[in-house]
């Protein structure tokens, strides 16, 4: 389970912004104190002029006569603030005790100027009182219509204002050339009737102890959102989700601010907290949009930058403070507070995005890099890396970089598989326009971004998604569903058409709005099955008695539909771990199981990399009794479109780096590498290498301190060593890159053919690779340390000469550097099913490749 961070918001706002004449934060309950005990003077002025009216039995006389009474009093007082108000300008924006917006006034004032202190004051009379009920609701965070009382509303006689500003001494709404000074009710509230016929723009004169602020009333706005958002997110399918949930800068009716939203459907009421109210929500009461679940709130004044938090009183009446989970930008973990935010980067890879998808992934060349971007150079921030990691990346000659999970999580050392912030880049590393820039640098290198999306499941953190509103929302409501066995987190629940919405909308968000190339979907397997890693009586069937989960099924075909829909030329890649049928078959086609397929564009091919690494840690003479394990992918090679994956998952955790998995010495170590990785690079499928592999390092990977670049420092003693394996991975990448029969018939049967796949005894795979043209590779791994000379294999006879294109036992790798210098010619003698043949000299622990001269 991921750790909770020891604070929810990070260092106090407060200090640093107070103006001079407020007062110590710690002192504000004193402030509060204050505040109540004129509240209760003037409650006490109040109810013995209302006994003296009952008394004289003019009750409406004497109403007038307090009313006047009361106005001309507050007049002079609110004569004063304004006086303090104009020619004191610089305590406006500062910030200003709880409940106030002030940081922002100067942008509100732009809309509508400051009235004079000239204005006449206006004879304002006693309002109808607030109900009972809607006081309590609204001092106790229940209440789920706040406009419907707060803010401006016709009444017979008038317009009546009501404001609910805690800690106030005093509310004056100005209106034109009008001032009319509220009456104090008493808990925070201010009201007052004004003859007026109809609701004008106004803004309110707030006035605490030592700071006046003049704001709009968040209370004056309609809402934010229509009818088809709300109608859309009801049925699960607003695919742009992010654009109408979440905190948004926004100018509304002629004013800006920013508008919050969360759907939150079993709360009983949800406030707003942030840096600009103090972290204390009770004057900023959210409504409910009728039955959507969706609770709304205009604020206006504020913009980017601010910190915020939705305070949700739950069913039973507690409270709860949580971040946003559309939050599109977080603070740098341990803090855990929202953060508002709107991009202003300007793409430059149009040019990219044009011809990303003039081949489909399964028919070009794609070999990936896989990064976690924290360790890769620790401490560079994204737009460093976007200094150093493209260029790198080009230098090897990989296509894509896949990026371990981006999103934002509390746990560092959950690599980024335990997500509280789904549509926040991590702050580690900068800001969303950062990894932005990041990303547009790796396109205009000509490289493709992929990314690691874990919709699978999500830590308990009780900040974040876990019983959100107070009850199970995320997860699934039976615990034996939520509770993931492995990993101590909760999963999706897939059934939710809400939360389904809230995933395939994340999903689309990162590839529209981050311009990612890809997504490689984590933990497939612990979706697709309800059994996964539980024992009997720890699961429930399906409907139909089994173990398959349709719910995951529909959800991963509707976001590869959506996904692939919306954005050409991308790619979905599953980790799926078992042999389920249709990973990678398109949604509308049934197989033997009866479930349409997944829709994915690639797979991982997680059993050739169990059996190859397997058969390569055998020491070479024992490896004629393993020679099954290199072979029997080709049973199944085209039964999905693959990726062989050498991941992070296998160089971490006692499993040992790639190199130090290989038996022998040194050389030996490195020579068993290099023949394996071009053995990969040959097998039908698309290449992953982590990170640290490309050279050879000897340690296992530490998020901590990234790979061990000081092995490539030229004052390192073995420092060829590790370079040559890096320039064979180069050279791979270029061959591979140049030769389409390695990739263009990955998964066509007849884009592949065995010379020999038993010889066993001699621990030797040769076979050839064929491009839409019919054009060949042959491609033959050594895998003993001995020279074998004059082997002989088949080939077709209508290459009229062989020449050797790369050869992992080359003296610049670091190899014995036996080699054919010349081209090969066939001979007329058939061999191995083939009408000719060739004599070569095998090298010690080698992959060799030849094409035709």
């Amino acid at each position: 389970m991921t750790p909770s961070p020891p604070s929810p918001h990070g260092s106090d706002p407060r200090d640093p912004k107070a103006p001079k004449a407020s007062k110590d934060p710690k002192k504000v309950p004193a402030e509060k104190a204050a505040a109540k005990k004129t509240v209760a003077k003037t409650a006490t002025a109040k109810k013995a002029a209302g006994k003296k009216t009952a008394a004289a039995g003019k009750a409406a006389a004497k109403k007038a006569v307090t009313a006047k009474a009361v106005t001309k009093k507050a007049a002079a007082k609110k004569a004063t603030a304004a006086k303090k108000t104009v020619a004191k300008k610089a305590v406006t924006p500062k910030a200003a005790p709880r409940g106030s917006t002030a940081k922002k006034a100067p942008v509100e004032r732009a809309h509508e100027p400051a009235v004079e202190p000239s204005a006449e004051p206006l004879e304002v009379a006693l309002s109808p009182a607030l109900d009972a009920v809607d006081r309590e609701r609204l001092l106790h965070g229940t209440h789920h219509q706040p406009h419907a009382v707060l803010g401006a509303h016709p009444v017979p006689g008038g317009i009546v204002f009501r404001a609910f500003r805690p800690y106030a001494l005093s509310v004056t709404v100005v209106t034109g050339d009008l001032r009319a000074g509220l009456h104090d009710d008493g808990d925070g509230f201010f009201s007052g009737l004004l003859p007026l016929r109809e609701v004008p723009a106004y803004r309110l004169v707030i006035a605490y102890e030592g700071a006046v602020q003049e704001t709009e009333d968040p209370y004056r706005f309609l809402p934010t959102l229509g009818d088809l958002d709300l109608h859309l997110i009801g049925e699960g399918r607003h695919e742009e989700l992010w654009t109408v949930l979440g905190a948004h800068p926004m100018t509304h009716q002629g004013v800006s601010g920013t508008r919050f939203c969360v759907w939150a459907p079993n709360a009983r009421a949800v406030r707003l907290a942030g840096t600009f109210n103090f972290w204390d929500g009770i004057g900023y009461p959210m409504r409910a949009l009728g039955s959507s679940g969706v609770w709304e709130l205009f604020v206006p004044g504020i913009g980017e930058g601010e910190l915020y938090k939705f305070d949700i009183t739950r069913p039973d009446g507690s409270r709860t403070q949580r971040a946003d989970p559309m939050a599109r930008r977080t603070e740098t973990p341990p803090a855990t507070s929202s953060v508002v935010e709107s991009s202003h980067y300007e793409w430059g890879d149009e040019e990219w995005l044009a011809r990303r998808g003039e081949r489909p992934a399964h028919e070009a060349p794609l070999s990936i890099y896989e990064v976690h971007l924290p360790s890769w150079r620790p401490g560079l921030t994204y737009r460093q890396l976007a200094e150093q990691l493209p260029a790198y990346v080009r230098e090897l000659g990989f296509t894509h970089v896949e990026l371990m999970p981006i999103a934002e999580h509390p746990f560092g050392g959950s690599w980024g598989y335990q997500v509280t912030g789904f549509y926040a880049p991590t702050a580690r590393l900068g800001t969303p326009d950062d990894f932005r820039f990041l990303v547009d640098a790796l396109h205009r290198a000509g490289i493709g971004v992929l990314m690691d999306w874990v919709p699978a499941h999500f830590p308990r953190d009780d900040w974040a998604l876990a019983e959100f509103d107070g009850r199970t929302l995320y997860e699934h409501e039976d615990p034996l569903r939520a509770a993931h066995p492995d990993w101590g987190t909760l999963e999706f629940d897939y059934g939710r058409r809400e939360v389904r919405n809230f995933l395939v909308a994340n999903a689309v968000y990162w590839c529209e709005e981050f311009h990612i190339d890809g997504l490689r979907v984590d933990a497939v397997a612990s979706m697709l099955y309800l059994d996964y890693s539980r024992e009997p009586g720890q699961w429930t069937p399906n409907e139909h008695g089994g173990r398959e989960n349709p719910d995951a099924v529909a959800f991963l075909q509707e976001m590869n539909a959506t996904v692939y829909r919306r954005v050409p030329g991308v790619v979905t890649i599953a980790e799926e771990s078992t042999a389920w049928d249709g990973v990678t078959r398109a949604t509308h086609h049934r197989g033997p199981s009866g479930f349409g397929g997944l829709g994915f564009g690639l797979k991982w091919n997680m059993g050739w990399m169990h059996d190859s690494l397997q058969y390569m840690s055998h020491e070479p003479v024992y490896r004629k009794y393993h020679h099954g394990e290199m072979t029997f992918s080709m049973v199944y090679a085209y039964s999905e479109n693959y990726v062989l994956p050498i991941s992070h998952d296998e160089v971490v955790h006692g499993k040992k780096s790639l190199v130090s998995k290989m038996p022998g010495d040194w050389w030996q170590q490195r020579a068993s590498l290099r023949a394996y990785l071009a053995y990969m690079w040959a097998h039908p499928g698309k290449q992953l290498l982590f990170m640290g592999q490309e050279f050879a390092q000897g340690a296992e990977w530490s998020e901590e301190h990234g790979p061990d670049w000081w092995l490539l420092d030229p004052a390192y003693g073995a420092e060829a060593d590790h370079r040559g394996v890096r320039e064979l991975v180069r050279d791979l990448n270029s061959v591979y890159r140049s030769t389409p029969a390695l990739w263009e018939r990955d998964t066509s049967a007849d884009g592949f053919e065995w010379v020999v796949g038993d010889a066993a005894d001699d621990n030797v795979l040769a076979f050839l690779r064929r491009d839409a043209d019919g054009t060949p590779l042959l491609a033959v791994s050594h895998f003993s340390p001995v020279v074998r000379h004059d082997y002989r294999l088949g080939v077709p006879d209508d290459v009229p000469a062989w020449y050797e294109v790369l050869n992992t036992d080359a003296g610049r790798y670091g190899g014995s550097d036996v080699f054919h210098p010349d081209p090969v010619k066939p001979e007329p003698q058939p061999w191995h099913g083939h009408p000719a043949s060739v004599r070569l000299t095998l090298p010690p622990l080698s992959t060799v490749w030849l094409r035709p001269a």
